[in-house]
């Protein structure tokens, strides 16, 4: 089966927009959803004849209470479904709604503004905006907290093999699970520990991101607990978010899979802990505000769907 995938696994850009919809109830939404669907197509083809070197993407997920509404495919795809909460002692990765989930990246922010203006136009009448977070890159592809982000994702051919749904669900092949959380940071806090300390909650050096030898790296740093095996890896595009002026500091963690239990296997070591109990140390400074699973299918799919 030939496919063409959503930019699922393009990196990291300068800006980007994170929005999240909710159907209203009791509205026809098959002509809206159409419209929407040959909207993402032409919007990633415009930016990329337009601006070549922008890195411009525009990236649809779907949610598992929407695909039912939309009545799409049968069977569903294997892993879709609404996510259910992971509570540990002390932390929990809440669940949260949400129907469609659009990525919008460009090194031009002005490209992201557009393509947000023009979603929005359409999706208005018949849904509401939850959330809409503008991320930007920090310093070089660092989070807020000040260690770089995303040192552990896959590069080259291997970004398409653990991005991607392959054979095991040979119908939605080429699709991906994308699964999105909010989280907010006690800036306060992180700042009143040392380098050192903010290093062992992490497993990394700040300055030069060098992980920690096994043998000093605590069992509950973040790398310790959030990196499940070299055969299970996830993308993440993980961008910054804040307003200083209000004290929000936050990181919209955002992830592609071609499974959803790996990134499910990875939240249940840092929340509930390995062995139980040892959760993952950051979360003692960033609280998940959301979260919520999406399928993004290929573009041959979202084709299929305008039609």
């Amino acid at each position: 089966m030939n496919f063409e995938k959503q930019n699922v696994t393009d990196y990291p850009n300068t800006n980007t927009i994170f929005q999240v919809w909710k159907f209203k109830e009791k509205l026809d939404l098959q002509d809206s959803f159409q419209s929407l669907c040959t909207l993402i197509l032409n919007l990633n083809n415009s930016f990329f004849n337009r601006f070549p070197e922008s890195r411009a993407s525009c990236i649809m997920g779907i949610g598992f209470e929407a695909w039912k509404k939309l009545s799409l495919r049968e069977p569903l795809p294997k892993e879709l479904e609404n996510f259910a909460e992971i509570k540990g002692n002390t932390h929990t990765a809440v669940s949260s709604p949400g129907d469609l989930h659009f990525h919008l990246r460009a090194d031009n922010y002005s490209i992201c503004f557009d393509m947000s203006t023009e979603i929005s136009k359409i999706l208005k009448p018949i849904a509401d905006s939850l959330l809409e977070i503008h991320g930007f890159k920090y310093w070089d592809n660092r989070s807020i907290l000040g260690f770089v982000d995303g040192t552990e994702n896959p590069h080259g051919q291997d970004r398409d093999q653990f991005a991607m749904i392959g054979d095991e669900d040979a119908e939605y092949k080429g699709g991906s699970y994308l699964f999105v959380q909010k989280y907010l940071h006690n800036m306060d806090a992180w700042q009143s520990l040392s380098t050192e300390d903010q290093e062992k909650v992490i497993g990394r050096s700040k300055e030069n991101d060098i992980e920690m030898a096994d043998d000093i790296k605590p069992s509950n740093s973040h790398i310790a607990l959030a990196n499940i095996g070299d055969n299970l890896k996830i993308i993440r595009d993980n961008m910054p978010f804040g307003t200083p002026s209000s004290n929000e500091f936050g990181t919209y963690f955002i992830s592609y899979a071609n499974s959803f239990s790996t990134t499910k296997t990875m939240l249940k070591k840092m929340f509930i802990g390995d062995p139980v109990g040892n959760y993952d140390r950051i979360l003692d400074f960033s609280t998940a505000k959301t979260g919520t699973l999406f399928f993004v299918p290929t573009k041959d799919m979202l084709n299929e769907f305008s039609e």
